[in-house]
């Protein structure tokens, strides 16, 4: 039977790229189609993409990560999640930059035994903290905008008084549809996008 090779690639927001992640991974030898991208935090294993992987892994088949933090942010959740996949699934894992954790050799001694559980457990550690450094930041950083007065989230757009006219005009039934897009020099999506946004 044919071992096969995935990956999983996880970043926290939408803005964050991938790429980098990914082109070092297919360098490995996984191809493009087996490597899962996943954008959303890593607090727990609730997450969509990663659930589709593990119904795709066989017994034998082989799982790169880039590190134990991509992976996920709970301490309790990777130690338990590393055991399934390895112990009950029987998966082989890779962590490319912590090659010590690589499950496809197994250690000499008992002392090699106990670095790979404590490095393991020392990364788990600092995932989740780091977890908890990165909210404490974002928390100072509300508090601190908020005392400034600054206005949080995404910039409201300003409409101008011609979309606004002319949305109006269409709503009457002054203009027909195709008029007002040519008036405002929008495509059909954007122009009810901008119809909804104005009646709301």
């Amino acid at each position: 039977m044919t071992r096969k090779k995935y990956a999983y690639v996880r970043v926290s927001s939408k803005q964050q790229k991938v790429s980098r992640q990914v082109k070092a991974i297919m360098k490995l030898g996984v191809c493009k189609s087996n490597i899962i991208v996943e954008k959303v935090s890593g607090k727990d294993f609730n997450r969509g993409e990663y659930s589709k992987l593990l119904e795709r892994l066989q017994a034998g088949d082989t799982l790169y990560i880039s590190s134990i933090d991509r992976l996920g942010r709970d301490y309790d959740g990777i130690i338990t999640e590393w055991h399934k996949l390895t112990k009950k699934l029987n998966i082989i894992i890779k962590v490319i930059d912590n090659p010590i954790l690589d499950t496809d050799s197994k250690p000499d001694t008992l002392i090699d035994k106990y670095l790979q559980d404590i490095t393991l457990l020392t990364l788990a550690f600092q995932a989740e903290q780091e977890w908890h450094n990165i909210k404490e930041r974002q928390k100072a950083g509300i508090t601190i905008a908020k005392e400034k007065g600054k206005p949080l989230g995404r910039p409201k757009i300003v409409r101008t008084e011609k979309e606004i006219r002319t949305v109006r005009d269409w709503q009457k039934g002054d203009i027909k549809t195709h008029e007002a897009m040519q008036i405002l020099n929008r495509k059909k999506s954007a122009f009810y996008k901008l119809a909804n946004e104005l009646k709301e």
